[in-house]
C-alpha cells in the first residue's frame, strides 16, 4: 500500500514540476508579444495619466509641478470641453449604431449564395483600406459646396434647393460627417459579423425549418443569440474606435464650424499643440478614458446578464 502511495506521490511531483515548466514557457513566449504592448501603450498611458496632475505646458526648459486636482478642477468648470463631450457621445452613438445594423444586413446579404459573391466581399473592404485623410479628402469633395458630387446630383434631380455647404452649415455639418464615419468604419463591422455568421452550424436552421420556423424566427431565435457575443466585442470596439476619432474629422472639419463638430479628441489636440496645455489636456484624456470604460462597464455587464 506504501508502495502505491510513494508512487502516486512521485506521479504527482512529476505533474507539478512539467505544468510548472510549462508555465514558465507560456510565460517566454508571451513576453515578445507583451514587450511592444507595455513600451508603446502601457507606459504611455500611465505618462498621460500623470502628466494629467501636473502643469506640464510645451516649449523647452519649462518647469513642471505636480498640481494634483487642480486641471481635473478646471475641468468640471469647462463648460466647451463637456459640450465636446456631448458632441462625441452622439458621434460613437450615431456611428456605431448605424454601422452595426448596416453591417448585419450586409453581412447577411453575402452569406448567401450569390454570383460573384467573391467580389462582392472584396469590394466591402475598399473603405476599410483607405487612409482616414484619404478618405476625408474624398468626401470633402463630395460635399463640396460648389463643385460637390452630392449637390450636383441634387441638381440634376431637380432638388437643387436642397443643396447646401454641407461640412460648413451648421445644421448639417454633424449628419454629414457622421455619414462618412458609417461609411469608413463599417467594413470590419461587416467582416466581423460574416465570420460570425459562417460560425453558426447550419443543421441548426435546417432543424428549426423542419420544424415550420419563419425564416424571421430562424433569424431571431437563432442567428441573433449565436452571435450575441460576437455582437457584444464588435459593437465595444466599434464605439472605442468611433469616440477616439480624430485624423477623419479633423481633415473634413476641424471641429467647425462653430465646434459643432469638436469631439473630445480634436478638443483635447487643440488644447494640447496650439495653446500648449499639456497638463490640462492629459487631464481632458484621463477624464475620457474614465467615463468611456465606465460606460462601457455598464454596457457589457448587462449584456452579459442577458447572454446567461
Amino acid at each position: 500500500m506504501s508502495v502505491v502511495v510513494e508512487h502516486r506521490a512521485v506521479e504527482e511531483r512529476r505533474r507539478n514540476a512539467l505544468a510548472t515548466r510549462d508555465t514558465r514557457y507560456a510565460y517566454l513566449l508571451v513576453i515578445p508579444a507583451l514587450l511592444p504592448v507595455v513600451l508603446l501603450s502601457v507606459i504611455p498611458l500611465l505618462n498621460g495619466l500623470y502628466l494629467g496632475f501636473t502643469d506640464a505646458r510645451a516649449g523647452l526648459n519649462q518647469d513642471t509641478h505636480f498640481v494634483g486636482l487642480d486641471n481635473y478642477r478646471q475641468l468640471l468648470e469647462d463648460t466647451l470641453f463637456w459640450e465636446s463631450f456631448r458632441i462625441g457621445l452622439i458621434w460613437a452613438f450615431a456611428v456605431t449604431g448605424i454601422q452595426f445594423v448596416l453591417a448585419f444586413g450586409l453581412a447577411l446579404l453575402l452569406q448567401q449564395p450569390l454570383r460573384l459573391r467573391w467580389l462582392a466581399r472584396t469590394l466591402a473592404l475598399v473603405p476599410w483600406a483607405m487612409p482616414p485623410v484619404i478618405v476625408g479628402i474624398m468626401w470633402q469633395l463630395v460635399y463640396h459646396p460648389d463643385a460637390g458630387l452630392l449637390n450636383e446630383l441634387l441638381y440634376r434631380i431637380g432638388l437643387d434647393g436642397l443643396s447646401t455647404n454641407w461640412l460648413g452649415d451648421f445644421s448639417t455639418a454633424l449628419p454629414a460627417v457622421i455619414v462618412v464615419g458609417v461609411w469608413a468604419g463599417m467594413p470590419q463591422t461587416t467582416i466581423v459579423l460574416l465570420a460570425g455568421l459562417q460560425g453558426i452550424p447550419n443543421e441548426l436552421h435546417e432543424a428549426a425549418a423542419m420544424d415550420g420556423a419563419s425564416a424571421w424566427r430562424r433569424f431571431w431565435h437563432i442567428t441573433v443569440p449565436q452571435l450575441r457575443p460576437v455582437i457584444i466585442a464588435i459593437t465595444s470596439l466599434d464605439f472605442i474606435w468611433n469616440f477616439n476619432s480624430f485624423g477623419l474629422v479633423y481633415v473634413l472639419t476641424a471641429g467647425g464650424p462653430g465646434g459643432r463638430t469638436m469631439l473630445p479628441m480634436l478638443f483635447a489636440y487643440e488644447e494640447a499643440f496650439r495653446y500648449g496645455n499639456f497638463g490640462y489636456a492629459a487631464a481632458m484624456g484621463g477624464a475620457m478614458v474614465l467615463i468611456i470604460v465606465a460606460l462601457l462597464s455598464l454596457y457589457l455587464r448587462r449584456r452579459m446578464r442577458e447572454a446567461t
